[in-house]
């Protein structure tokens, strides 16, 4: 299993917004063979944390995002929000449990 480590930057009052619509695009990565390992949101610094997995390695889970990236559901999912993140940072983990 792959882990990403997603962690957004957002826009000063856009964090209620993004938490509200997060159930939306997390429902299009679980069609797509993805799960959601947990999310979080930070208040205090305006940040949203989450991981996202896919079974088999960094390739298969680059692989599988094409497909996912290029879906109608996720067209959709993002059709009528506006993304109050103004950076992400995103990367590779491991457990270190």
């Amino acid at each position: 299993m792959t882990v990403q480590l997603r962690r957004y930057e957002v826009e000063d009052g856009g964090l209620e917004r993004l938490v509200a619509w997060f159930p939306t695009i997390a429902a299009v990565r679980d069609k797509y063979g993805f799960t959601i390992e947990f999310a979080y949101a930070d208040a205090d610094n305006s940040e949203f944390v989450w991981a996202v997995s896919y079974p088999g390695d960094v390739e298969a889970f680059e692989t599988a995002l094409e497909p996912y990236n290029e879906s109608p559901e996720r067209a959709d999912a993002f059709a009528d929000f506006s993304s109050p993140v103004a950076q992400m940072h995103l990367s590779y983990v491991t457990s270190a449990l």
